[in-house]
C-alpha cells in the first residue's frame, strides 16, 4: 500500500490532473477516475436521511436536536460523506501532507453546489500564518480554489484568522464557540453585501468554526451563507426523540 500511495503522489506532481491509480486502494484505473468503482462503493456517502439544516445524517427524517435547540447561523450545510471509514482516512491524509487529494475530494463536492440556491461565490476557512506555514498549505482554500475553477463562481478571500486557538478535537460545541469567538477578522466587508456565499471546508464537527465565520459575513451584509464540507460527524438523534430513547 505504501508503494502505491508514494507512486500515486509522485504521479500527481507531474501529470495534468489525470489519474493512473486509485487514491484509496492503489489499483490501476483506466478512465481517469481518482477513486475506483469498488472503493467508491465502500465510501460512507451521506445520501440517507439528513437534517435539513446542518445536513448531518440522522436516523429518521426531521431537524436534529442540536439544530432545534440552537440552530447555526448558516442557511444550510451539506457534506459528501459521513466522517467514517475511508472518508475520514482521506481527510487525515489530505491534512497530513497529501495535498494532491484536493482534486479527488472536489470530485465529490462539485455535484453538491447545486443544492445552494442562488449561491454565486465561494470562500474558505482561513488559518493563521503560523499554522499555514506549519502545514504548508490551507486545505480549505485548496478545495475552494478548485471548486471556483470548476464552477466559475467567484472566490472571495475576505477573512483572516488573527490568533491561534486551542485544539478543537476534545471541545464541546459551547467550548468551541468560546474558543473561536473573535478570532476571525474581515479584510473586506463591502464585497460581502448582498452575496450568497458557500464556505468550503474539509470536515464539520460541531459547526462552530463555520458558524463564527458565517455570523461575521451576515453582520457585514451577506444575504445567505452556506457550508459545504467533504465529511460531517454524524448526529443520530432526530428532532422529537431524546437520546435516552435511542437504541
Amino acid at each position: 500500500m505504501k508503494f502505491f500511495e508514494t507512486l500515486s503522489e509522485k504521479l500527481r506532481r507531474y501529470d495534468d490532473g489525470h489519474n493512473f491509480t486509485c487514491d484509496l486502494c492503489g489499483r490501476e484505473v483506466f478512465g481517469g477516475e481518482r477513486i475506483c468503482a469498488q472503493c467508491d462503493g465502500q465510501l460512507p456517502h451521506n445520501d440517507k436521511e439528513i437534517c435539513p439544516l446542518c445536513g448531518r445524517q440522522v436516523r429518521e427524517a426531521g431537524i436534529c436536536l442540536e439544530c432545534k435547540e440552537k440552530p447555526l447561523s448558516l442557511t444550510v450545510a451539506r457534506s459528501a460523506f459521513t466522517h467514517d471509514g475511508d472518508a475520514a482516512r482521506l481527510i487525515s491524509r489530505f491534512k497530513d501532507g497529501q495535498k494532491y487529494l484536493y482534486r479527488t475530494l472536489c470530485d465529490y463536492l462539485e455535484p453538491l453546489l447545486s443544492q445552494f440556491t442562488g449561491a454565486d461565490a465561494l470562500t474558505f476557512v482561513p488559518m493563521t500564518e503560523t499554522a499555514e506555514r506549519r502545514r504548508g498549505y490551507n486545505q480549505s482554500r485548496l478545495l475552494a480554489e478548485e471548486l471556483s475553477r470548476r464552477s466559475g463562481w467567484e472566490l472571495l478571500d475576505v477573512a483572516e484568522k488573527k490568533r491561534e486557538t486551542l485544539s478543537q478535537k476534545t471541545l464541546s460545541r459551547r467550548e468551541r464557540e468560546e474558543n473561536l469567538k473573535g478570532c476571525f477578522h474581515l479584510k473586506q466587508r463591502a464585497v460581502l453585501r448582498g452575496r450568497r456565499i458557500v464556505i468550503v471546508d474539509d470536515t464539520m464537527t460541531t459547526g462552530a468554526t463555520a458558524d463564527e465565520l458565517s455570523s461575521a459575513f451576515l453582520r457585514a451584509g451577506a444575504d445567505a451563507v452556506f457550508l459545504l464540507t467533504v465529511t460531517s460527524v454524524t448526529r443520530k438523534e432526530p428532532f422529537g426523540k431524546p437520546p435516552e430513547q435511542q437504541k
